[in-house]
């Protein structure tokens, strides 16, 4: 019998502890942050995983204190580590700010060798990437249309990447999510976006919005392309996927503009990082192509 048997006293238990509760709230955060960013709805994700809805709301909600074999199914499903769900991004930031320290010391010439020394290093000189125009964001905001009309005006090949992937894999996109799931179509994502890279010195590029999800795939996409944020109000998204025949989001979905605002703010940090960001809220396609050629002409010439 321990000491404390032994003495009458009563241990706490586990779910008694102060921090318990700030833990489970920061990993439900965390869970919904990385479900929101890959562009899954919860229903998406209790399939994949195979841990029902109701058991996922609780999580993200931080009322759930979930066994480990079920976070080990929500990471799978996920595409991450199971470590991964308990970090945040701190101690990358941390890297970025020494980083950004030192190079604010450097003089101005010095500072231009080190970029091109990082742009050759990350495989893309600064004039090769600009030959490349990627543009990037939701479903929705109007990449397709945008990237025809400045692929005719610059005389440059159209690419959208989601029909070159269902090209390589022989089927449409749903029938490669069904069979491999998220983290098997980031997989053929990431060799095909290699392959146009190989192949198209220069090209428009219309990518879809779960590149960011993948760190390794959207960083060699942001050191080989001039990339654009093409971006919209959450209603005009939904408006304009509907418009084109889609209903789907609504009709799986109850809170289908709930979870678009959710995705929306766990990718916009990443989407940030592109080169260019362009607004098309409220505009026609017309005024959004000319806005988007009078940009461009002023950062690439």
């Amino acid at each position: 019998m321990s000491p404390e048997m032994q003495s009458g006293a009563v241990l706490p238990s586990p779910s008694s502890h102060p921090n318990d509760e700030d833990f489970l709230r920061a990993l439900g955060v965390r869970v919904r942050e990385l479900r929101s960013r890959r562009g899954m709805t919860r229903k998406m994700m209790a399939q994949e995983s195979d841990v029902s809805e109701r058991h996922l709301a609780q999580l993200e909600l931080g009322d759930g204190n979930v066994s480990v074999v079920l976070l080990r199914r929500i990471a799978t499903a996920l595409n991450v580590s199971l470590a991964d769900l308990f970090t945040t991004e701190g101690v990358a930031t941390d890297a970025k700010r020494s980083i950004l320290d030192l190079l604010e010391r450097l003089p101005a010439q010095q500072l231009k060798t080190v970029a091109a020394r990082l742009a050759k290093e990350l495989g893309a000189a600064p004039k090769d990437r600009r030959s490349r125009i990627a543009l990037i964001g939701l479903r929705g905001a109007g990449k397709s249309t945008l990237g025809v009309k400045l692929a005719q005006s610059v005389k440059a090949p159209f690419i959208e990447l989601d029909r070159e992937i269902a090209k390589e894999a022989g089927m449409d996109l749903s029938e490669i999510f069904s069979l491999y799931g998220q983290s098997g179509y980031r997989r053929i994502e990431q060799r095909v976006l290699e392959r146009i890279l190989r192949e198209y010195p220069r090209a428009v590029l219309s990518v879809g919005g779960g590149v960011v999800s993948e760190k390794e795939t959207y960083d060699r996409l942001l050191v080989s392309c001039f990339t654009v944020w093409v971006k919209a109000n959450p209603e005009d998204y939904m408006t304009r996927v509907m418009a084109q025949g889609d209903f789907r989001a609504m009709a799986e979905n109850d809170e289908a503009m709930e979870d678009l605002r959710h995705i929306l703010e766990a990718r916009e940090p990443f989407y940030r990082k592109a080169d260019l960001h362009l607004d098309t809220s409220g505009e026609s396609a017309e005024q959004s192509f000319l806005k988007l050629r009078e940009a461009l002409q002023t950062e690439i010439g």
